[in-house]
């Protein structure tokens, strides 16, 4: 008969042992990887620093209140107060991996699931601008070469990486329509390109009149620039036929409204704008 099996050790495992060499390598290849990405960042700057030499089967719930209380105090880079909604991301990370390692034996429990989460405060507020405001700024916009990829992102309400991860193939100038099918995303400053997250995600989209003469106009532009478009070609791209990177569009659409006038906000904010603009036209808040 064989002898039987022994639960993994946890001697000599510190809290960063277990985190860096155990639980991430695992569970990288079951996360997206920005996912995996943002996990690996916010254990490298938030936790190792402060309990990574605790060893694991020492870590309590008093370590845990303590990490939180310094990281809502001077958690962030320049010593100041770090989001309240970013101390809970890193109290849920750790109840995960606590959790995995709870299951495999290394702790008796886990810590992170005795103690109240986090709480992480009022959301941010929105911020949109009006019709004005829009206007005013894709007056600007347009005239750049990313322009087309703004203007679409404001008249449609697409988020960036499904505007950045449309191919040719996804639309239909005749029919006046779009489908939605992958998203760019980045770690770092590098691009991957995966299905949409979720269901609701991968859907189709009406485009009006003037969306659909912008996109002919950048179809013929980028016909110019490259000498064939085929239709798995990326809508968006620079000069050379590259990618665009996310951050380039985000820093373009900065720069833009500065240059207009504008309230700032972000690249997502015009998604709210869009949804906003949408609900004060009359449109019934479950098509919006």
């Amino acid at each position: 008969a064989l002898p039987p099996s022994r639960p993994p050790s946890a001697r000599g495992v510190t809290v960063s042992r277990y985190l860096s060499t155990r639980w991430l390598p695992t569970r990288e290849g079951r996360l997206r990887p920005t996912t995996a990405f943002r996990y690996e960042n916010m254990i490298d700057r938030y936790v190792l620093p402060h309990i990574g030499r605790v060893p694991l089967r020492s870590l309590n719930v008093t370590h845990l209140e303590d990490l939180y209380a310094y990281l809502r105090r001077s958690g962030r880079h320049d010593g100041g107060p770090l989001a309240p909604k970013t101390v809970l991301n890193v109290h849920q990370i750790l109840r995960t991996a606590l959790g995995d390692a709870e299951r495999a034996g290394l702790v008796q429990r886990n810590v992170a699931r005795l103690m109240d989460p986090p709480c992480h405060g009022a959301a941010p507020e929105q911020r949109c601008w009006n019709e004005h405001q829009l206007r005013q700024f894709l007056h600007v916009a347009i005239t750049h070469r990313l322009g087309p990829a703004i203007w679409l992102a404001a008249m449609t309400g697409m988020r960036r990486g499904e505007v950045l991860g449309l191919r040719w193939s996804d639309i239909d100038l005749d029919a006046a329509t779009l489908s939605i099918r992958r998203s760019v995303s980045c770690t770092g400053y590098q691009v991957h390109t995966t299905p949409t997250k979720t269901r609701t995600s991968r859907r189709a989209i009406d485009l009006d009149q003037r969306t659909v003469a912008v996109l002919r106009d950048w179809q013929h532009h980028q016909l110019a620039e490259l000498g064939t478009v085929t239709a798995e070609q990326a809508v968006f791209t620079r000069p050379d036929g590259q990618p665009v990177h996310p951050h380039t569009l985000s820093q373009t659409v900065d720069r833009l409204q500065r240059a207009a006038g504008v309230p700032p906000i972000r690249l997502h904010d015009l998604r709210h704008t869009h949804a906003t603009l949408l609900l004060q036209a009359g449109v019934h808040p479950k098509i919006v």
